[in-house]
């Protein structure tokens, strides 16, 4: 059972952000540090990518586990509003997968990062260090 009221719940709502969220920022503060350049949130892009890196022509989606029902222990179905929910979430990872696919086929490297990935300083330290490596390694193609 939720522990808080409907009002509370409502409140909390909708002070989620879709752009510039906390996991963003990270990604965005590592890449800016290591000298990396990027674009964000483009709409002429399918997906508006989180960021996205023209000369290595890659797309990075920094993904909350909840809202796109990553399998992780952060990703648990509300048990109040089930109806609204499911059909909310699975058009979410729906409109995820058609985006990703539309940008490879547009000749774009999808890369996502998921927020449960970021949540410990030495667990963000490493993905960073391995996403800036895949990102750098597309450079060819």
């Amino acid at each position: 059972m939720d522990d808080l009221t409907p009002e509370q719940r409502r409140k909390n709502m909708q002070h989620i952000r879709s752009t510039n969220t906390r996991p963003e920022e990270i990604v965005r503060k590592y890449f800016f540090s290591q000298g990396l350049r990027y674009r964000k949130n483009d709409k002429r892009f399918p997906g508006k990518p989180d960021l996205f890196f023209p000369k290595y022509k890659t797309a990075v989606f920094v993904n909350g586990c909840f809202w796109h029902m990553h399998d992780c222990g952060r990703f648990v179905w509300p048990k109040s509003n089930q109806e609204y929910w499911e059909k909310k979430i699975f058009r979410n990872v729906e409109r995820d997968n058609e985006n990703y696919a539309a940008l490879q086929e547009e000749g774009w490297k999808v890369i996502i990062v998921w927020e449960c990935e970021l949540k410990t300083k030495e667990k963000a330290e490493e993905r960073l260090e391995l996403l800036r490596n895949e990102i750098v390694s597309n450079i060819n193609g």
